[in-house]
C-alpha cells in the first residue's frame, strides 16, 4: 500500500472503476478525514485504506463502521432520484 502517496483533495472509492463517493480532506494519523457526499466529514482509520494509486484512495469496506459504510451507500442519492 503507498500511504506516503496519501494527501487531501485525492478522490476516494469503494472499488476501483466505480464513481467517487468523496474526496480526502485531511491525512491526521491514526486517522483520515474524508468528506463523503451528501454526509459531511466522517473519520476512518488508516488502516482501512487499501490502497492509494493512480491518484485515488481505495477503502476497505470491511474495515469502516456501519454509519460510513452507510453513508458511502447514500452519497450519489440525491443524484439518481434515492
Amino acid at each position: 500500500m503507498a500511504l506516503e502517496n496519501l494527501r487531501p483533495e485525492l478522490p476516494v472509492f469503494a472499488h476501483d472503476g466505480e464513481i467517487a463517493f468523496g474526496a480526502v480532506r485531511e491525512v491526521s494519523p491514526p486517522d483520515v478525514v474524508i468528506y463523503i457526499e451528501n454526509t459531511g466529514d466522517v473519520r476512518v482509520p488508516l488502516d482501512a485504506i487499501a490502497d492509494v494509486h493512480f491518484d485515488k484512495v481505495l477503502l476497505n469496506l470491511d474495515k469502516i463502521s456501519d454509519g460510513t459504510r452507510a453513508a458511502i451507500n447514500r452519497a450519489h442519492s440525491a443524484e439518481d432520484g434515492s
